[in-house]
């Protein structure tokens, strides 16, 4: 199995940062998040380099605090997984993303595999079990980190008091926070 994941992986390198998959390189992964082989229903594969977020100054210099001068060590909020699917969304503006996982890595990159779905379909729109990601809602889905992996990253998988302050959403609890709420009779 090792040998086979350095041979893929040598494979993806030679490929387009994004591009179109014929098939699920994980099929069962891929039904285990909703993706059918049927009319429709579209993989596309990711390359996104690995490790931390870069500070992106010319020559390294960083104008402000002392405090701010890092450069290499700086951690993204978001994970991988999540930015890949951001990036194929933006190329499939007429899809919309319904899951990722995560497909194969070497030492400088990872590869994810991102499941769409086509909202305009007839076989996506007269099917029940998927047919509700065709509502307007569900646009851009993944950058709004609606997705499986968007709502992890929210904190969203965690319950009770763990998550106290990430339901229904960290903006919506601030705005609860701010607002002054005054009985009628007092």
């Amino acid at each position: 199995m090792r040998f086979l994941k350095r041979i893929r992986a040598w494979n993806y390198r030679q490929l387009p940062r994004v591009h179109r998959s014929p098939r699920p390189t994980r099929p069962d992964k891929a039904r285990m998040l909703g993706y059918k082989r049927a009319p429709g229903y579209v993989v596309y594969r990711v390359r996104i380099r690995r490790g931390g977020r870069r500070r992106p100054n010319v020559g390294a210099i960083v104008y402000g605090k002392p405090a701010n001068q890092g450069i290499n060590q700086l951690k993204n909020r978001k994970s991988l997984q999540s930015i890949a699917e951001e990036r194929v969304g933006r190329l499939c503006q007429n899809l919309r993303v319904l899951n990722s996982y995560w497909a194969a890595e070497d030492g400088a990159n990872k590869w994810y595999e991102v499941i769409l779905v086509d909202p305009r379909h007839p076989r996506i729109q007269q099917d029940p079990k998927i047919n509700w990601i065709c509502r307007a809602r569900h646009k851009r889905r993944e950058a709004r980190g609606l997705t499986s992996i968007g709502r992890k990253h929210r904190g969203l998988r965690l319950k009770g008091h763990n998550a106290k302050k990430a339901r229904p959403s960290v903006g919506a609890n601030w705005k609860r926070r701010q607002r002054l709420q005054l009985w009628r009779y007092r």
